[in-house]
């Protein structure tokens, strides 16, 4: 059975200290025992579920809501000046409580009590309940201090390892941004040497690309000016025997003049005709005109001789 005690105020009697148990067995609701006494007399009654329906019906209000009233009311205590007021006739033996709202004030319910013999068993059952509920609120207070203690001693661990686990962050942090930088300042070195290397070969190269494109300047030179020079084997022969007989030259003339024979000997400027009007033509198609002017000119020789 679960019981509350409470301390309250009577309206006729506001200076005097009564004290109020209810006990009741599954709920509040399902009918309770009340319990009145001033530490002298002493007085009980018994209130049924149907009596708590006919109360509910007569306020027209809902079981629920008048039950969660009538334990504001009884079990949570109230004082002289406080929202409940109670009322006991000591002659009739009437207990009654009404709730207060501003100005206006209504009753809760009326209970009829019966006068105890021998209060003395009744004033000792509540002291004794009186101790044991501080009994056991003091075990619940060492419990609860108990519990707090250890979470107290719980939580200093847990921020000592935070703690730690910060300090030891903050290092792997600074070790690892010392070994980047060693790592990014490697990397800008090799970079740096890579990009100087490849600029020194670019250097070269143009370099190279210049001094090959020189020779091949004065080489083109060379082979036009030698183009310009060359003389054909008529030249040479000619310029083999420079002192020539009268009657040699008149010969040649004669050969030169001769219109069965074409007029064969070399020039330069003659050259340069043919180029420019063959320019077109394979260079096999010029070399073999030269063959058959040189057949021609060692037949036109044979002859003469």
């Amino acid at each position: 059975m679960e019981r509350k005690v409470s301390r309250i105020y009577l309206a006729s009697e506001p200076d005097i200290i009564h004290f109020l148990q209810v006990a009741w067995e599954k709920t509040l609701g399902s009918g309770f025992v009340i319990t009145l006494t001033d530490g002298q007399s002493a007085w009980t009654g018994t209130v049924c579920e149907s009596d708590i329906s006919q109360e509910a019906d007569d306020m027209a209000m809902e079981k629920e809501k008048y039950v969660d009233e009538l334990r504001k009311a009884l079990v949570s205590g109230a004082g002289p000046t406080d929202t409940y007021k109670f009322n006991f006739s000591k002659e009739s033996h009437h207990f009654s409580f009404e709730k207060n709202l501003k100005d206006v004030s209504f009753r809760l319910g009326s209970f009829n009590l019966e006068k105890i013999a021998s209060p003395a068993e009744v004033i000792r059952e509540l002291i004794c309940h009186c101790l044991d509920t501080i009994a056991e609120s003091q075990a619940k207070n060492e419990h609860l201090q108990k519990e707090n203690e250890r979470l107290l001693r719980d939580w200093n661990d847990v921020q000592g390892r935070f703690e730690k686990c910060v300090s030891a962050k903050e290092a792997v942090e600074t070790d690892l941004y010392k070994r980047f930088i060693l790592v990014l300042n490697e990397k800008k070195a090799k970079i740096r040497s890579l990009h100087k290397l490849l600029n020194e070969v670019q250097e070269l190269e143009k370099n190279i690309e210049h001094k090959m494109e020189t020779p091949t300047c004065s080489e083109m030179t060379t082979d036009r000016d030698a183009v310009y020079d060359e003389s054909t084997d008529e030249d040479s022969e000619i310029l083999s025997n420079p002192v020539l007989t009268p009657a040699t030259v008149r010969r040649d003339d004669s050969i030169i003049s001769s219109p069965d024979i074409p007029d064969i000997a070399p020039s330069r400027k003659r050259r340069q005709r043919m180029q420019k009007n063959l320019g077109t033509e394979p260079k096999m198609a010029s070399q073999e005109q030269q063959l058959q002017e040189k057949e021609k000119f060692s037949l036109s020789k044979a002859n003469y001789f």
